[in-house]
């Protein structure tokens, strides 16, 4: 009769996770794609559009694209695609779902592994519903969160299975499990690098393996006596995943340009900012308020900031290693937090953030383990204790929903999302940028040229904002003004491909065609395969009366993509003012076919076909 209550206690909590999270992020369903990294992620990358291809596939396990390596997280992104195209409501709803399966994972391994089934579901409802986690789930780009806990949870869910098992061959079997889903997660994301220390916790507790301990609660068969070293060798397998995962990730990141350097970001700096951003991620788990997409790194924090931090983790740290024996889970949570902060916290500085709330995805586990053991501790022997405790749930969780779907709104969309960063931070350029995109797309160019200058004004070395200038400034037709933006921004990034062929078509329009040459030259020396470059320096060419340069250009075009209708009227126009009107009439039939409507060449075809047989 106890077993059937637990069960349908258990399923009772399950169905009333899906309730409260489904009523925070149903709203995602009308929810667009937004213009930070979402571009990057899908909607502007052909492997990910195109959906689950053999080609596609094997790109995923071979990029580096986005400064990392997440072939899981490429292949869950491709497969959106493949259900449901570019509509943003399959893909939003998937991370939904995802962030669900999560909460009933956490629920589920530690019910299995400490045996209580209340304290578990209340801190998978913390997990579920706290406003620090909308932008893992409300941010398609962000994919590799929710998906790589999926394998987190699978991961410490399977290890309890192998800690249980007493047939040396099924242990064995679990323990590869186990092993498997940390790669298969190191593969969604590299932050699951901490996972085996996290493993060593939950040997401290709640499994207690350590052979000097005894059982004082917890799930039957999940204690196996072992020496602390034992368990660090056990394991090694998953250290050395992890040490590679660390390397890959680093260099990845590296070439791409993502980590900065300790001239940029000195080591004393990194040190405060990860000092103080322990501690606010800390006070916006208390208190979730002001919370951006994007947090600006300042440089160095306050003095009297970084002391206070500093003070508040020791302090954190003595109490709860002094009450270890009595209340375990304190310190397990407490170094789960510290330690699976740790690739993220910024000591290596990838970005531009001093921190991020996607960062606390996995590491406020820990913060909500302290909560949903030590609350129920403290108030042992409380006359009033489970009234006491239910009321406290009652007004916690409804709390953090609203909280949280308020948090959600603000990602319906670019401009609803930035205009809440900049009312939550300060001097945020990043905001001021993307807004500036957003109203640019919906031809608001007066609006977002004014951003695109506060951004400039806030951070003059951030190259995005002068190269957005430049393109605003060439919408509205003043192109000498758009080549000086661009300039600047070649200036602070000389290797930006897009910024030479902007200031190429620029510079060309103001009649500087050799400096417009010159560009065009520059962004095909770093992707000597770009059609537009090519077609465009042709058409500069053309008008420097280089005919046989030209065609040779166009023709590299043509071979880079054979089916730019563009340069197949462009080359079809130079061959027949070369007389070569047989050549011209089939790149003109070309472009016909590709663009039918296309009027030039429509006349372009007409006349080569008119001029040839007058030429007979």
């Amino acid at each position: 009769m106890r077993t059937l209550y637990r069960i349908k206690l258990e399923i009772l909590i399950c169905l009333l996770l899906v309730l409260a999270t489904s009523a925070v992020y149903w709203q995602v369903r009308e929810f667009s794609f937004v213009n930070y990294d979402d571009d990057s992620y899908v909607t502007d990358n052909p492997h990910v559009r195109d959906g689950l291809t053999f080609e596609n596939v094997a790109w995923a396990f071979t990029t580096g694209h986005a400064s990392n390596w997440l072939p899981m997280t490429w292949l869950s992104h491709m497969l959106d695609c493949q259900l449901y195209g570019l509509d943003p409501a399959g893909h939003h709803l998937t991370s939904v779902v995802l962030h669900i399966l999560n909460s009933f994972l956490l629920f589920g391994a530690f019910r299995t592994m400490t045996g209580h089934v209340w304290q578990s579901g209340f801190a998978a409802a913390l997990f579920a519903l706290h406003p620090l986690h909308v932008e893992s789930v409300a941010w398609v780009a962000e994919r590799k969160d929710v998906l790589s806990t999926v394998f987190w949870m699978l991961t410490i869910w399977s290890y309890a299975d192998y800690v249980a098992s007493k047939v040396a061959s099924k242990a064995r079997r679990a323990y590869l499990l186990t092993l498997a889903l940390f790669a298969l997660g190191l593969m969604a994301k590299p932050m699951l690098v901490t996972l085996p220390f996290v493993l060593l916790l939950l040997d401290l507790w709640p499994l207690r393996r350590m052979s000097t301990s005894r059982r004082t609660g917890g799930a039957d068969g999940l204690r196996k006596g072992s020496s602390l070293l034992s368990l660090i060798l056990e394991k090694w397998p998953f250290l050395i995943l992890a040490a590679a995962s660390s390397t890959a990730t680093f260099v990845v990141q590296h070439t791409g340009g993502a980590v900065r350097s300790l001239e940029e970001w000195p080591l004393d700096v990194r040190i405060g900012n990860a000092l103080v951003s322990y501690a606010a991620y800390l006070g916006k788990a208390l208190v979730p308020r002001d919370l951006a997409v994007f947090y600006p790194h300042h440089g160095a924090p306050p003095v009297a900031h970084v002391a206070l931090a500093c003070v508040l983790l020791v302090a954190v740290s003595l109490v709860v290693i002094r009450v270890w024996k009595k209340h375990p889970y304190l310190a397990v949570g407490w170094f789960w937090y510290v330690g699976t902060l740790v690739p993220v916290i910024g000591l290596v500085q990838v970005g531009a953030q001093a921190m991020a709330d996607r960062y606390t995805y996995v590491p406020l586990i820990g913060v909500f383990i302290m909560v949903g053991w030590g609350v129920p501790a403290v108030t042992q022997g409380w006359r009033f204790r489970r009234t006491g405790l239910a009321t406290a749930a009652l007004v916690v969780l409804p709390f953090l929903m609203v909280g949280a779907h308020r948090q959600v709104r603000h990602w319906e969309n670019s401009i609803t999302l930035f205009e809440h960063a900049l009312e939550a931070t300060a001097n945020n350029y990043i905001a001021h940028n993307n807004l500036g995109m957003a109203l640019a797309e919906e031809g608001r160019h007066d609006e977002a040229m004014r951003q695109y200058l506060l951004a400039s004004e806030v951070n003059p070395n951030f190259a995005k904002a002068h190269f957005n200038l430049g393109a605003a400034s060439y919408e509205k037709g003043r192109a000498a003004e758009a080549v000086v933006h661009y300039l600047r921004a070649l200036h602070l990034d000389p290797e930006w491909q897009e910024a030479h062929y902007n200031v190429g078509i620029a510079l060309a329009s103001v009649g500087q065609l050799d400096e417009a040459v010159h560009h065009y030259g520059e962004a095909l020396r770093i992707d000597p395969r770009d059609a537009r470059s090519l077609n465009n320096l042709a058409n500069v060419l053309v008008k420097q009366g280089k005919m046989d340069e030209a065609i040779r250009r166009y023709s590299e075009a043509l071979q880079a993509d054979p089916d730019d209708a563009a340069a197949h009227n462009n080359l079809g126009a130079t061959l027949a003012s070369q007389r070569r009107f047989g050549e011209a009439i089939l790149h003109f039939r070309r472009a016909l076919e590709l663009e039918p409507g296309d009027v030039h060449a429509s006349a372009n075809l007409e006349r080569a076909m008119a001029e040839k047989a007058r030429a007979r």
